[in-house]
């Protein structure tokens, strides 16, 4: 799994992810682009994608394509339509794009037939797309709406619990939906 920190300026969401999924077909990845004020840090992101890769194993997801799978997971819901909120937004929006080749072991340095650099290609041609503009964006997430969207309460985090890992445990969860 690679990762691109990026504002995303989207006039028309419809031909930007198809645009987005054209480059991950020519590179033979999945690519995800996410809105980050969601996203509390880069292990929220590999643990949607390891839970992913774990359904397409076992024969068991929600959804036909690599790329909704993870969004699924990152999102905590079986609900596609709910799950795209999480996606980028028309307009000006902080994002976190994800690629990820399915022949990696996510946190792995192993390149099984040259993943990760299949990886990196995929997201320097996102990179270059003009709606997107490189920028820190992993770990500016908006607490409240996180909270909101992970329904993290008051009380859970009274308890000791921090957000990342109620947000990780939210994501994990989905398994046990299921």
């Amino acid at each position: 799994m690679e990762l691109l920190e990026a504002t995303v300026t989207v006039e028309d969401l419809d031909a930007f992810v198809a645009q987005v999924g054209e480059i991950g077909d020519e590179h033979g990845v999945a690519i995800q682009a996410l809105d980050a004020r969601y996203i509390v840090d880069r292990e929220h992101l590999q643990r949607a994608v390891e839970l992913a890769d774990r359904a397409f194993e076992r024969g068991d997801t929600i959804a036909e394509d690599r790329a909704v799978e993870i969004l699924l997971y990152a999102a905590g819901t079986r609900q596609i339509s709910r799950a795209l909120e999480l996606g980028v937004k028309t307009g000006g929006c902080p994002a976190v794009i994800v690629a990820h080749d399915p022949t990696t072991e996510t946190g792995s340095n192993d390149e099984p037939d040259g993943a990760r650099e299949r990886e990196r290609a995929a997201l320097a041609a996102v990179r270059s797309l003009a709606e997107i503009e490189p920028a820190a964006t992993l770990g500016a997430y908006d607490e409240r709406r996180v909270r909101e969207w992970f329904d993290i309460t008051d009380a859970e985090l009274r308890t000791g619990g921090d957000l990342a890992a109620l947000v990780r445990e939210r994501v994990a969860l989905l398994v046990v939906e299921k």
